[in-house]
């Protein structure tokens, strides 16, 4: 048993192995699912120091932290906390963490597929999906443009070199 003076450098939360020099918000905020005012609003349900390193808190704060981010997730909050809101299958407002949130974001990515979309359209070409403008971001491949002086340059002697022969 660790006690609150023994400083750890990992702490394992959820699942995951935390950096234990992170302040406890941002360290939280790791955590896939778990924003910056997600994290904020456990440490003050928990009345705990925002400021004080993660790896300082003792294994039973750390265990009241994952009972609150899995109590919290049950709907003690309002709605627009959650990262799920209105579900389309179930129609409820959830908190959604790791591998499910990966998992509810391909699902819906391929129902708008499937319903071709113009979002499902989009993400099936592998363009914008958000009205952002694709003239000059958004490229993938090689850089279409201006070429380097000194790539022109090795041209050209290489070009001269093979007339010369």
């Amino acid at each position: 048993m660790s006690t609150a003076s023994e400083f750890r450098h990992l702490v394992r939360v959820s699942g995951k192995d935390l950096d234990g020099n992170k302040k406890v918000i941002i360290a939280l905020s790791d955590l896939k699912g778990v924003g910056y005012s997600f994290a904020n609003v456990i440490t003050k349900n928990l009345s705990l120091d925002p400021r004080v390193r993660l790896g300082t808190l003792s294994e039973d704060q750390v265990k009241d932290i994952e009972k609150a981010i899995q109590t919290l997730t049950k709907g003690s909050l309002p709605q627009w906390y959650y990262n799920r809101r209105n579900d389309p299958e179930s129609g409820e407002t959830k908190q959604l963490m790791g591998s499910d949130l990966d998992f509810v974001q391909k699902n819906d990515i391929e129902d708008e597929r499937n319903i071709q979309s113009w979002k499902g359209v989009r993400h099936g070409l592998g363009l914008k999906v958000r009205g952002q403008r694709t003239r000059t971001t958004g490229r993938k491949g090689r850089t279409v443009g201006v070429r380097k002086a000194s790539l022109i340059a090795a041209a050209k002697a290489a070009a001269t070199a093979k007339e010369e022969k």
